[in-house]
């Protein structure tokens, strides 16, 4: 790795590995306030996958079906978040107007490895960006079929920033594999699950990640329930 590209000392930090959010456990796992111990920077979910959620300079935001963002306490539940302490190990400047698979394939382009964990922050101007979020669910439901009730929102010509990780596809069973980014406007009042976008003038912020804290639940549903079968093309199927 080169020199100006050191791993950072903080661990990505999970609650929860995701395969248990793809089978629908949805109910209350721990405090944000023990997931900020963990970290300030990240994304997720919450209780009866009640919204995304986006926690940016150690503040959490729920963002609605609606698209609405709100500033959320610390005592709220999560069954599932990704968190880290940001420090970018490096950054760049993303200064002409791109699709959004080329955007994917030049932040890609930045990593050292495709085998190390990423936490990226992308802040600036965008002409077009979709994201997304989900109503509040029941319990058990699979993940795949509460995204059928996702609802999308198209913000055009907006300032904002990306939040979120990049993980190794050999991880599938534990984070979302390859970029998942949550979206969270200038002034804090909307966002969603990033679904695409258009970016016009942006900073990129990496930080390299080579350390992995895993939380396991310790409820009822979670050590009963059987995680044997492949649970990635339901995953995949959820997140777009």
């Amino acid at each position: 790795m080169p020199a100006n590209r050191t791993a950072s000392t903080y661990p990505l930090y999970l609650c929860a590995p995701v395969n248990a959010l793809v089978e629908g456990l949805y109910e209350e796992n721990i405090s944000f306030t023990e997931v900020k111990r963990h970290g300030d920077f990240g994304l997720g979910t919450f209780d009866d996958l009640d919204g995304e959620m986006v926690m940016l300079g150690g503040k959490i935001y729920q963002i609605t079906a609606d698209g609405e963002a709100h500033e959320v306490s610390e005592e709220l539940h999560t069954p599932f978040s990704v968190v880290t302490f940001f420090e970018p190990t490096f950054s760049t400047i993303f200064d002409e107007a791109m699709d959004y698979e080329t955007f994917q394939k030049r932040l890609e382009s930045l990593f050292p490895s495709p085998n190390l964990f990423y936490a990226i922050r992308v802040t600036g101007s965008f002409s077009h960006v979709r994201a997304r979020s989900v109503p509040k669910q029941h319990n058990y439901r699979p993940l795949a079929e509460a995204a059928h009730e996702q609802h999308t929102f198209d913000f055009k010509d907006t300032e904002g920033c990306l939040v979120g990780f990049f993980t190794p596809v050999f991880m599938a069973s534990l984070n979302v594999p390859g970029l998942h980014l949550h979206f969270l406007t200038n002034d804090r009042r909307r966002g969603g699950h990033l679904l695409s976008c258009r970016p016009e003038a942006v900073t990129v912020e990496v930080q390299v990640i080579h350390a992995l804290e895993l939380s396991l639940p310790m409820t009822r549903d979670y050590l009963t329930r059987d995680f044997s079968h492949d649970t990635t093309a339901a995953l995949e199927k959820a997140e777009k």
